[in-house]
């Protein structure tokens, strides 16, 4: 089986540092580069081409950088490390593939790693009791009206730039939006949002 391959995102240079140190030397990762997250990656993920991300909140619980959206929407797979529990509500509510706390132990850390490469979501125990969305899915009511004007579009193959245009919102917002979808219908994908809505009548065919 071929290593996984890591991409390390930190805004401190010492947690950078930290990680790659930590996971150097296990078994079944190599780590294809540091960054911090504000740096011009997506044009760069053809050099590093990660298999995942594990990126580090660091101790601040205040709002999860816009980023993170993107990343959850267009980019690899990511492992975000958080400090508490509301910095856990925060990434799981922005798309992060999985969510564990900062102390990790560095076999937990390469297990999570591989399971989101392979599109499995992890969650930490002593933090999953906090997150907005780790419940069973949610009953179609608790879609807002406006997710369900996101979901109309996506159903109709439409991107999210021009979801945004026909919702006159940004495309940060729609991203919000389709992340809030995806937990409360408990889907994994666009695709299966749209298949789940219109078995349970939410949307027309």
């Amino acid at each position: 089986m071929s290593d996984v391959r890591v991409l390390i995102l930190a805004d401190d240079p010492l947690a950078r540092a930290g990680l790659a140190a930590l996971l150097g030397d296990q078994p079944g990762i190599a780590i294809t580069g540091q960054a911090a997250p504000g740096d011009d990656l997506p044009g760069g993920l053809d050099v590093y081409r990660p298999d995942a991300v594990v990126w580090d909140l660091g101790w601040d619980s205040g709002p999860i950088p816009e980023a993170l959206l993107d990343w959850a929407e267009d980019g690899p797979p990511v492992v975000a490390l958080v400090a508490d529990e509301t910095g856990a509500a925060e990434a799981w509510t922005a798309g992060a593939r999985a969510v564990l706390p900062r102390s990790v132990p560095a076999e937990t850390l390469v297990a999570a790693l591989g399971a989101a490469a392979h599109g499995l979501a992890v969650l930490d125990p002593a933090l999953a009791d906090g997150l907005p969305l780790a419940r069973p899915a949610a009953p179609p009511a608790e879609l807002t009206a406006r997710e369900l004007d996101v979901l109309r579009l996506l159903a109709e193959g439409l991107p999210n730039k021009a979801i945004a245009q026909r919702l006159a919102i940004s495309e940060h917002t729609v991203k919000f939006h389709l992340n809030a979808i995806l937990g409360k219908l408990g889907a994994q994908s666009r695709t299966e949002a749209v298949v789940l809505a219109i078995r349970r009548g939410l949307i027309g065919v």
